[in-house]
């Protein structure tokens, strides 16, 4: 039996590497049962695995995939809620972390898989930065949009006061203990010295 509504659609969202894929995971464990595909299988940057559902990259072209979404989670790139219907209500979570461990993450990540941004960290912070604003102003104009910001590094060092919100902004019926027994510190490996808003 699900913890959120039938008619329900959770989205989230946040910067590359900036924890939706244990959000995912943490919803799972909470009662929310996840949209996802399996395509993109776990590795030593995901253990738990990516949570990802291939249809939602073409939203723009076609949304079809929504009539699939009804009292489930999704995890999307935040550039692609721009491509979300108007038509419907979704509740937002969007992941916040630091930016120089969201690039220090994502350097990681691309080494693995030998590969390079091509882009300095500076133009990258600067780049996410603009894009964090200009995502926030949209959203506080975007009446389809239940938006709530819930910051990466207070969950992954343990505190369990933001899983009480996304619990309030769900509806209130997630299995909050379920959900806080998911994060592993151990994968808390990109820290930040200084940890900003």
């Amino acid at each position: 039996m699900s913890a959120i509504q039938e008619n329900q659609i959770v989205v989230v969202t946040g910067l590359p590497r900036s924890g939706t894929s244990m959000m995912m995971k943490m919803l799972e464990a909470g009662g929310a049962p996840p949209l996802c595909d399996g395509q993109r299988t776990a590795d030593s940057d995901n253990p738990n695995g990516y949570y990802e559902f291939e249809p939602v990259k073409q939203t723009k072209q076609n949304p079809a995939w929504l009539n699939q979404c009804s009292g489930k989670a999704v995890k999307m790139v935040y550039s692609l809620l721009y491509d979300l219907p108007v038509d419907r209500q979704y509740d937002v979570i969007f992941m916040r972390r630091d930016l120089n461990e969201i690039l220090d993450s994502q350097r990681q990540m691309l080494q693995n898989m030998d590969l390079r941004s091509g882009i300095d960290d500076d133009r990258m912070a600067r780049l996410f930065a603009g894009e964090i604003v200009r995502f926030r102003k949209w959203i506080a104009q975007s009446d389809h949009i239940n938006c709530l910001e819930v910051p990466y590094n207070d969950i992954a060092a343990g505190s369990e006061q933001p899983i009480d919100h996304i619990n309030a902004h769900l509806g209130g019926q997630l299995n909050t203990s379920a959900m806080a027994s998911i994060v592993d510190p151990s994968l808390y490996r990109n820290r930040a010295a200084t940890q900003a808003a």
